[in-house]
């Protein structure tokens, strides 16, 4: 049994860093290049399994060079790996990165195997689903496995934690099961995209209505706004550099789901996750980014100084 279950993307990311953005047409010189263990999915294990403990990811790569690195970043990070499937004539996801001397980053992805986690592979690891306290999700599988996982999931009472990213709308049927919903504000507006909503308040009103119990709308250096029926709450980020805030949001997720089973406390944990976004966005790269506790520890002591 783990206590949080990810099930989501793993993808190599290959990373270049450039003083500006190409025009259409347009070939640039660009800077250092890396190549870094990411994808939605794999991020938040790491982070989860380095803040906390009895973490598993499941997921599907292909049968390329790609694979045994990731699978051997998960490892060595603490997640189980144990239900991964290798998918032959397929390649391994891929995400390409540019990041800009700001830390900002713009990202196209490749999906390849993750769009092989289908409702039959589901099926197999149903035992896992069931058992486990906390299923954290994201949107770079299909949206079909995503609904499956959350019906057996909200059957046995398993927590429920979905980052709608990359963004899309989704069915009344998945948000009805969702315990907390993590967008950014792009994602908020592109999930609400449909509704007859135009301000913030109408957006999260609607969301609540739908079933939705709790939303946790992350905002960058502004911070985050929590939001369910009964209250309302505001935190700050932490003031740091951004050096690159590819993977913040998975840091953010990873580290809130473990620190809900550690300190079972909700500002406590939402505290923690800013923390270790903070961190995040302050060294390069998605997995090479994300802390374990005696890190973070370290950064928080450097900042209280």
């Amino acid at each position: 049994m783990s206590k949080i279950l990810v099930i989501g993307s793993m993808n190599m990311d290959l990373v270049v860093q450039t003083e500006r953005y190409p025009e259409a047409g347009e070939t640039i010189i660009g800077g250092k290049f890396a190549q870094i263990p990411g994808g939605k999915g794999a991020n938040q294990a790491l982070a989860a399994a380095k803040l906390g403990d009895e973490v598993q990811f499941i997921g599907a790569c292909g049968d390329d060079s790609f694979a045994p690195m990731l699978k051997s970043s998960l490892k060595n990070g603490g997640a189980k790996i144990d239900n991964i499937f290798e998918i032959k004539d397929k390649s391994t996801g891929v995400a390409v990165i540019t990041v800009d001397p700001e830390g900002n980053n713009r990202i196209i992805v490749s999906p390849g195997a993750n769009y092989e986690l289908d409702l039959a592979k589901i099926e197999k690891i149903k035992s896992q689903i069931i058992e486990a306290e906390i299923i954290l999700l994201q949107l770079e599988i299909p949206v079909e496995t995503i609904a499956k996982i959350v019906e057996i999931a909200a059957a046995n009472n398993t927590k429920i934690i979905l980052d709608p990213a990359p963004a899309q709308q989704l069915s009344d049927h998945i948000l009805s099961e969702i315990d907390f919903l993590l967008p950014n504000e792009g994602e908020l507006d592109l999930l609400m995209a449909a509704a007859d909503a135009k301000t913030r308040s109408e957006k999260i009103e609607i969301l609540l209505d739908k079933g939705v119990k709790n939303i946790i709308v992350t905002e960058g250096e502004k911070g985050l706004n929590f939001y369910n029926k009964e209250q309302a709450l505001h935190l700050d980020a932490l003031k740091v550099k951004a050096v690159d805030t590819t993977a913040a949001g998975d840091v953010f997720a990873g580290a809130f789901a473990a620190s809900l089973i550690s300190e079972n406390d909700l500002e406590k944990s939402l505290k923690c996750a800013v923390q270790a976004a903070a961190y995040s966005v302050s060294k390069r790269g998605a997995q090479s980014s994300i802390p374990d506790q005696n890190e973070l520890n370290e950064f928080l002591a450097e900042r209280s100084n």
